[in-house]
């Protein structure tokens, strides 16, 4: 072999190069990336609605949680209040008998002390915005017990006291009305309030896993709303005719009685539905010579079966010769069938002749 003949040696294979000019992935390749960004923008949608949702979750168990919590505190409250009604007429029926033993204005002032106690508890209340107008309701409840209690507590003295009683007594009456209008403001305006709130967030109201909402019992007699009943209970003296109360001829007839705009007669023949609880409009007359002040009209339905049902007002006051025609509503429905009703407008301080003050009808409620 010659030194110049070239030997056969293996060659390099030549580099593949990328064709250039469009720089574009292949098509599987950008398909893939389409779809991670695809799957990437879903998780954050989803993690986005769930920071939502629970967000949107955590709002509404506040809130819930917020009706919840102001339910129960006014629950605990108007229970507070009722135990210092409980206690109030505990003491005005023992009346001197509980004056000889303590004194009885401090006792009442205690009590006033309690109803202040639960006023200023429910003015630190937190209310939720659904419950504003319940809560304005709630604090007016509380403040006519407070300052019918306030009020009784400073005439008591007057009261038990034969020469100044008269007047006191009359002004314990319509403290008496404060308790009954609390009782009504709650029962038709704060509790259906909180109720419906409480329906509006869904939560359920009642039952046995439901919210409670709290009745309320402060008055417990429509009795105490009469003078006379008062001073019974309080063994006041009220001064008789012979004191200089009626120098001439004092007192009340009642004229009629009607219910819907039907007359009731005194022979018989009435029908009256028996609910809702029946309103009776009674036309009476100041047949005396003075101007009367304070002036009560009964109602009492007595059943065949025995059963009472007693309802009054107050009127504030009658001129002599003057007509009046005040309402008074039964507190529940009677029973279905025969009953007798009774229309009295009570005896006023030196009456003597009371012929003309009351008037009976048989009546039949279906």
């Amino acid at each position: 072999m010659s030194f110049f003949d070239e030997t056969d040696e293996p060659q390099p294979a030549p580099r593949t190069r990328r064709p250039s000019g469009t720089g574009r992935r292949p098509p599987g390749d950008q398909q893939a990336i389409m779809v991670r960004r695809a799957v990437a923008g879903v998780a954050i949608l989803v993690v986005v609605i769930l920071m939502v949702l629970g967000i949107h979750s955590c709002q509404v168990n506040s809130r819930n949680s917020a009706l919840k919590s102001y339910n129960n505190s006014v629950r605990s409250l108007i229970l507070q209040s009722d135990a210092t009604g409980k206690t109030l007429f505990t003491l005005l029926s023992a009346g001197n008998a509980a004056s000889k033993e303590q004194n009885l204005q401090t006792q009442l002032f205690t009590t006033k002390n309690a109803a202040q106690s639960e006023l200023n508890q429910a003015q630190g209340l937190s209310v939720p915005d659904q419950t504003k107008t319940a809560q304005d309701n709630f604090l007016l409840t509380l403040s006519l017990r407070h300052d019918g209690i306030s009020d009784i507590a400073g005439k008591i003295q007057q009261a038990l006291t034969k020469t100044t009683a008269q007047d006191a007594v009359r002004s314990i009456a319509l403290d008496m009305q404060e308790f009954l209008a609390s009782g009504v403001v709650y029962t038709v305006r704060t509790a259906p309030e909180i109720a419906a709130a409480l329906h509006a967030a869904g939560i359920a109201v009642g039952g046995a896993s439901g919210e409670t909402i709290a009745p309320t019992t402060f008055l417990p007699d429509l009795a105490w709303l009469t003078p006379s009943y008062i001073a019974a209970k309080l063994g006041a003296s009220l001064p008789t005719s012979s004191s200089g109360t009626c120098p001439s001829i004092c007192g009340h007839a009642v004229n009629s009685a009607s219910v819907g705009g039907v007359a009731l007669s005194t022979g018989g023949g009435n029908t009256i539905p028996a609910s809702p609880a029946p309103t009776l409009s009674v036309n009476f007359t100041n047949t005396g010579e003075n101007t009367e002040t304070n002036v009560t009209v009964q109602v009492v339905v007595t059943t065949s079966s025995g059963t009472t049902i007693t309802a009054q007002t107050v009127v504030p006051t009658t001129k002599a010769g003057q007509t009046y025609t005040t309402q008074v509503t039964l507190p529940k429905a009677p029973p279905t069938g025969t009953a007798q009703v009774k229309v009295t407008v009570e005896k006023v301080p030196g009456e003597t002749n009371l012929a003309n003050n009351t008037l009976t009808f048989p009546v039949t409620f279906d």
